[in-house]
C-alpha cells in the first residue's frame, strides 16, 4: 500500500511545540497506517526568540521542506514556483489553512501538477460578522466611550455620543461570500446596500436587495464602506487619495480584506485631517504592523492584528477540512474546495493521485 507523506507548516505551534490553537485533529492521521506527517520546525517559534514575530508573515517553504512529500498544509508561509518545482514530481496536493492564497503561486501550483484546496466556508461567518462588529463599534463610539468610562471622564459624555446604522447606506466593496453574508447579517438594520462587485451576478445581487453601483458611486453615496475583495493585481491600491476624497466626512471606512487593496498612506492623511469620520482595519500592508506606524497614532482607527475573524470555531472548521482533505487524497480522491481546477485536467496530476487509490478501503 502507497504511503502518503505530508508536512504541515510550523507556524501552527506555539513556543511549547504545542498546536497554538487546537485546531488540527492530528488524530485523524495518527489513525490511520499510510499517512506519514511531520511538523516544519523551521516555521515554528522558538523560546525567547524575540524577533519571530516580527518575521513570521514573510516565511518560506524552501525546497528542503519539501523533498519527498506528496501533501503539504500550510497557514502563513509563502509557497513559491521554485519550491513548488523542486516537489512537482511527487507533491499531489497543498491545502491552504483558511479562505485566502495569495501567498501562494496557483499558476506554478498548476504547471506543476499540484492541486490547491482552501477552507473557505469556514471564514464566511467570522469575516462577515468582524466587519459588522467593526461598524456598530464605529457608530456607537465604543473605544472613545470606554476611555472616558476608565478615566473617569463622565463629564464627556456629549463629546462621544454615538449613532445608529439603523436605515443607513452601507457600501460593500466585493460581494462574494463574506460580502453576501454581511448583507444577511445586516437585515435587521434596515440599511440601503450598495455594492461594488464587477464578478456578481445582476439577478443574485437583486436577489438579495443589493444595488450594484460603480466604486466611485459608492464610496458618495455609503455612510460606511466595508471592503471584502479578493486582492488581484489589477486591483492593488484600489481605494487611495482620489476614492477618500470621494467619502462623506461623516462616513465610516472598514477593511478586512487584505492591506494592499488601501493605500494606506492616503488613509492616514484622510484620518489625521478628519476628512472621514474614521475606520477599522484588521489587515494592513505590512504585517506585522510596525511600532512606528502612523495608524498607531490616531485615535478616530480601531486596529486589530489580521486575527479578529478567527476564534476557535474557525480555527476548528479550517483544521478539519485540511486534515479531512489529506485523508481524501491519501486515497486518491479529490479534497473539496479545489482552487486551480483546471489542473484536474492534467494527466500528470490524475496519475499522481491515482497511486494512492489503493488506499481508498483503508
Amino acid at each position: 500500500m502507497p504511503e502518503f507523506r505530508l508536512a504541515i507548516t510550523g507556524d501552527f505551534l506555539n513556543e511549547k511545540g504545542e498546536d497554538a490553537c487546537r485546531g488540527l485533529p492530528l488524530h485523524l492521521l495518527d489513525a490511520t497506517n499510510h499517512i506519514r506527517y511531520h511538523i516544519v520546525r523551521d516555521h515554528a517559534p522558538t523560546p525567547g526568540d524575540a524577533t519571530y514575530w516580527h518575521k513570521f508573515y514573510s516565511l518560506e517553504v524552501r525546497p528542503e521542506h519539501v523533498a519527498d512529500l506528496d501533501g503539504l498544509i500550510v497557514l502563513r508561509p509563502w509557497l513559491k514556483r521554485p519550491t513548488l518545482e523542486a516537489a512537482r514530481g511527487k507533491l499531489v496536493v497543498v491545502g491552504r489553512s483558511g479562505a485566502g492564497y495569495d501567498k501562494v503561486d496557483v499558476a506554478a501550483c498548476t504547471a506543476c501538477d499540484v492541486a490547491l484546496f482552501n477552507a473557505p466556508f469556514a471564514l464566511n461567518h467570522p469575516t462577515a460578522s468582524t466587519a459588522l462588529l467593526f461598524m456598530l463599534a464605529l457608530a456607537k463610539k465604543l473605544f472613545p466611550q470606554e476611555k472616558i468610562t476608565r478615566a473617569g471622564r463622565w463629564d464627556l459624555q456629549a463629546e462621544v455620543l454615538g449613532e445608529e446604522i439603523l436605515g443607513r447606506t452601507l457600501g460593500i466593496v466585493g460581494l462574494g461570500h463574506s460580502g453576501r453574508e454581511l448583507v444577511r447579517l445586516v437585515a435587521p438594520f434596515a440599511m440601503k446596500i450598495l455594492a461594488y462587485s464587477p464578478h456578481a451576478d445582476p439577478a443574485e445581487a437583486q436577489a438579495q436587495g443589493v444595488e450594484l453601483v460603480g466604486l466611485d458611486e459608492l464610496l458618495q453615496r455609503s455612510d460606511i464602506v466595508s471592503v471584502h475583495a479578493r486582492p488581484r493585481p489589477e486591483n492593488r491600491k484600489m481605494i487611495g487619495a482620489a476614492q477618500f476624497a470621494l467619502m462623506k466626512p461623516t462616513a465610516y471606512f472598514v477593511n478586512i480584506a487584505r492591506g494592499e487593496l488601501v493605500d494606506e498612506a492616503a488613509l492616514v492623511d484622510v484620518l489625521r485631517e478628519r476628512r472621514i469620520a474614521g475606520a477599522a482595519l484588521d489587515v494592513f500592508e505590512q504585517e506585522p504592523l510596525p511600532a512606528s506606524d502612523p495608524l498607531i497614532q490616531l485615535d478616530n482607527v480601531i486596529l486589530t492584528p489580521h486575527w479578529n475573524a478567527s476564534s476557535r470555531d474557525v480555527w476548528q472548521a479550517t483544521g478539519q477540512a485540511m486534515v479531512q482533505g489529506m485523508l481524501q487524497a491519501a486515497r486518491g480522491e479529490l479534497p473539496e474546495n479545489i482552487v486551480n481546477r483546471e489542473v484536474l485536467d492534467r494527466p500528470v496530476f490524475r496519475a499522481k493521485l491515482e497511486r494512492f487509490a489503493a488506499n481508498a478501503d483503508r
